[in-house]
């Protein structure tokens, strides 16, 4: 659920804000509701220990009171030496005022409310106006020096005052209750769906844990999105969420040094944005992170808008939280802060750690992207907090020494998804239909980890279920996303143009809008953005008076949002949208013209497309995908394949032209698309090869593997590469539990085990006794050791000949710090004493996990136990049970 703030009328859990700017710089100040409520008015906040405390003091208005009693009471309250302090900073401040600029403060500060007589202003020298200011405006008197010198163009005054004024406890605590409740304000609604008129829906009652990781290092996984999804689908062990929203900055038990930078990763439409937005709105609540003064978030879509303009961090701060620089602060240094800065993937241009000034001083101005790298490198206000958000592929823009926590967003659990069905549909009977198709569905369950993708396959599945009455679903991705294109034309075609249900939704104006979507998608898609701008809509022939228009009726697909300076930025409401009308696009254009985008070469206008150049169009689109080193084409090439067949052509025939593809373009396909399974690819195309075959409805590969394997003769048959991958693809795509993987049930030899590599990694036990391996072998479990996506935690290589050199591998990837093994069964191994210095390192490793060793039945000798004795010793050793000898037990 990455939610874009503040959507219009459609967006599934989005809302949007059209905020216009204040403070330095260009542009109208944007409209805040005032706090003066009565809400707001007694909310005393206790603070932990050693942070500023607050008093319980009624919330002040702006106005000071004329009632002398509460007069002489705020003056009591108001300390004589905090009073004097201020006063002598303030004079020190108007003394650099020339007489003709003094005339001018004095001119503004007779505009002020409430208001010093003219006549006592007039003859008032500097010290007079400093006593009467403070007389008059007590503790909000810095606040109001500050506006005046802001509108006299004093910028240099202005920094000089904010240095030496502290803040008050009373501005502390009118600050923090405004921001507060406009935090509120903004995060307590959401919208899903179509967007009902006074029934938002609260964040509160559809928020659901996210599973949140330790995300290791800043390295980055460059792999498209949904493959690293599909490989968090087949890991089922995980254990319970140990990292919460609320916290997110608290230290673990095992960590000295605070955190004060966290970076957390997750890929599109996964949660990351309602994961920042519910842990401000806990805060503004007061349900959690009391001890924080102020938590101040900020996307960097608003700030890509300020790249041509030069602030200061205060100044930033005041320029998108109004209720800062009306309370007078300027000063943050001992205060608990937390900034938030939302969408590292969105920044535009990156930022250069290499190549940037150093800049410590949070009154100096610069451009947003210096202020914000010397803000993540602890250069300004190194007592605050950040917290940063990014999709995975951008995480490794920030230096790994200024990151002192890495998280990672992982998305819905599979109970998780199912309770997302279950609060989206009250009716059980549809809620139980609903989430029994999607589990038979293997492709729609892997994506259903994204929350967003809940949300679309819970659109068009509501619709079908009241429309197709006995009908059969969807069953894959391109099958789903042409009826949610479908759905969303229907609703505009209704809603905008004025027709019945019953009419055709594809007129004119919607086919070519859906064309012009297609081809912005596409072009963008090549890049690789996701945002875009007024510029890009040009080049795509789209106006910008139209894109309005556009994201106005399809804002379930595309959107428009407005910067803080009210600039617009589109986007589609998740890169699978955009993948699918690209793949669209693609496939129109080819049928239309004979032009084959993905080849870059401009062919002739065919009258008639023939078998053979149709069949080449889809062959180039594999070959391209497969030529992507990390998978940036797979969901495009799957929507692409789907698109082929004539049952999904004619779910859209009154959009697109018929290919009228024959049974031997698809058979063709096919047959191309498993010589490439032959060719040794890596796991990872395999299987988005597999997703391809679903699409064009081919299940043969694996309907072979399930026939040996009913048969029971897998152990005596001699698989080809493909149908080693349709086995690897069968077993990580089946809904049973991988907890332990047995390699004797399918082959027990080393042939076997080196082609399901893959289902050991996503397995939690391997039992691989007695399998015929040796050396060859332990190269490759090595490396499956090492692997960050590992499960595996138990490994059975009892009864393998794998003699001390292929042990001397295996410890390579025990010493891994990524190795998660705890239990190593290694008996009648034929094993010596050299096996046992490798071991004992392993035992001497910190990053090692192992708590029982079986070494029984192994010529180890005393020489060797005497090594192994040395690991033993380790403070770092973590061993609990250690097998050797025959029959010999030892117990830590």
């Amino acid at each position: 659920m990455d939610q874009c703030e503040d959507r219009e009328e459609g967006a599934p859990l989005w809302k949007t804000t059209h905020t216009q700017p204040t403070g330095p710089g260009p542009g109208p100040g944007p409209s805040r509701v005032s706090i003066k409520s009565d809400d707001s008015m007694d909310r005393g906040i206790q603070f932990k220990t050693g942070c500023v405390c607050e008093p319980q003091v009624e919330q002040q208005s702006s106005e000071v009171p004329s009632d002398p009693q509460h007069q002489t009471q705020m003056d009591s309250a108001f300390k004589e030496t905090q009073k004097a302090a201020l006063k002598e900073h303030l004079f020190d401040t108007l003394k650099d005022l020339v007489d003709d600029d003094f005339k001018e403060f004095k001119w503004f500060l007779n505009n002020e409310k409430p208001t010093i007589p003219k006549s006592r202003l007039e003859k008032a020298d500097r010290m007079d106006t400093v006593d009467l200011m403070v007389q008059t405006y007590y503790t909000d008197t810095p606040r109001v020096t500050v506006t005046i010198l802001e509108k006299m163009k004093k910028t240099d005054l202005v920094k000089k005052l904010s240095k030496n004024i502290p803040v008050s406890e009373e501005n502390i605590n009118q600050g923090r209750q405004e921001l507060k409740v406009n935090l509120q304000q903004k995060f307590e609604c959401v919208f899903e769906g179509i967007a009902k008129a006074g029934n938002p829906t609260l964040l509160n009652q559809i928020y659901t844990e996210l599973y949140i990781t330790e995300g290791g290092a800043t390295e980055v996984n460059q792999e498209h999105e949904v493959r690293q999804m599909e490989t968090a689908s087949r890991n089922p062990h995980r254990p319970p969420p140990t990292i919460t929203c609320e916290d997110i900055f608290k230290r673990p038990p095992d960590r000295h040094e605070p955190i004060r930078t966290v970076l957390t990763k997750g890929v599109a439409g996964i949660g990351k944005t309602v994961l920042t937005q519910k842990f401000s709105l806990d805060w503004a609540e007061d349900k959690a992170n009391q001890d924080i003064h102020f938590i101040f978030p900020f996307t960097f879509r608003e700030l890509n808008v300020l790249k041509e303009e030069k602030f200061s961090l205060v100044e930033l701060i005041h320029y998108f939280f109004d209720e800062i620089k009306e309370a007078g602060i300027q000063r943050f240094e001992k205060l608990q802060v937390v900034f938030i800065l939302d969408g590292l993937d969105e920044c535009r241009p990156p930022l250069d750690f290499n190549n940037t000034q150093i800049l410590t001083d949070v009154t100096k101005s610069t451009s947003v992207d210096v202020l914000l790298m010397n803000l993540i490198r602890g250069n300004l206000l190194r007592s605050a907090r950040l917290w940063i958000t990014t999709r995975p592929a951008a995480a490794n823009q920030i230096p790994a020494q200024c990151v002192h926590r890495v998280t990672e967003v992982r998305g819905f659990t599979d109970p998780q998804k199912e309770e997302y069905f279950r609060k989206r549909f009250t009716d059980e009977e549809q809620s139980n239909t609903i989430i029994s198709h999607i589990k038979t569905t293997r492709s729609v369950h892997i994506m259903c980890y994204i929350p967003v993708f809940c949300w679309i396959t819970a659109t068009v599945l509501e619709d079908m279920l009241k429309t197709t009455e006995g009908g059969e679903l969807p069953k894959t991705l391109t099958e789903m996303y042409i009826h949610f294109l479908e759905v969303q034309t229907e609703q505009k075609s209704v809603k905008y143009d004025g027709r019945s249900e019953t009419d055709s939704p594809w007129s004119p104006e919607t086919r070519k809008m859906i064309e012009s979507l297609g081809k912005l998608a596409f072009e963008q898609l090549k890049k690789g953005k996701l945002i875009f701008y007024e510029k890009d809509l040009t080049e795509c022939g789209i106006d910008i008076r139209s894109a309005s228009v556009y994201s106005g009726v399809f804002t379930q697909v595309f959107k428009e949002e407005r910067g803080v300076r009210q600039v617009k930025m589109f986007c589609f409401i998740h890169l699978s949208v955009q993948e699918f009308l690209a793949a669209l696009h693609v496939h129109q254009t080819f049928i239309n013209t004979g032009v084959n985008l993905l080849s870059g070469l401009l062919s002739s206008v065919w009258s008639k497309l023939s078998k053979d150049k149709t069949v080449k169009f889809y062959q180039t689109a594999v070959d391209q995908a497969l030529q992507s080193p990390n998978g940036h084409l797979d969901l495009f090439l799957r929507f692409l394949l789907g698109l082929s067949l004539q049952t999904n052509q004619s779910l859209l025939q009154d959009l697109m032209k018929q290919t009228g593809s024959s049974s031997e373009t698809k058979k063709k396909t096919v047959e191309y698309i498993k010589k490439k399974i032959n060719e040794n690819l890596s796991v990872e195309k395999s299987i988005n090869l597999f997703h391809c075959l679903n699409e064009l409805e081919d299940r043969s590969l694996v309907d072979q593997i399930q026939q040996y394997l009913r048969l029971g003769g897998l152990s005596r048959s001699v698989l080809s590469p493909a149908q080693w991958s349709a086995l690897v693809f069968m077993l990580l795509s089946s809904d049973e539990d991988l907890d332990e993987f047995d390699l004797n049930k399918y082959s027990g030899s080393e042939e076997a085990l080196l082609n399901l590599l893959p289902v050991v990694k996503a397995s939690n036990k391997a039992v691989l006794s007695g399998c015929n391996l040796s050396e060859r072998s332990c190269e490759g479990l090595s490396s499956v050791l090492r692997s960050q996506c590992s499960s595996l935690i138990h490994l059975d290589l009892s009864t393998n000949d794998l003699k001390d050199s292929g042990l001397e591998i295996l410890s390579d990837g025990l010493r891994s710090p990524d190795c998660k093994l705890e239990t190593l069964r290694l008996s009648i191994c034929n094993l010596s004493e050299r096996s046992c210095e490798g071991l004992s390192s392993v035992l001497r490793s910190q990053s090692s996990s192992l708590t029982l060793l079986d070494l029984s039945n192994n010529d180890l000798k005393d020489s060797g136990l005497k090594i192994l004795s040395d690991g033993l010793r380790s403070p770092d050793c973590k061993l609990e049970t250690l097998r050797f000898g025959l029959l010999n037990q030892c117990k830590r």
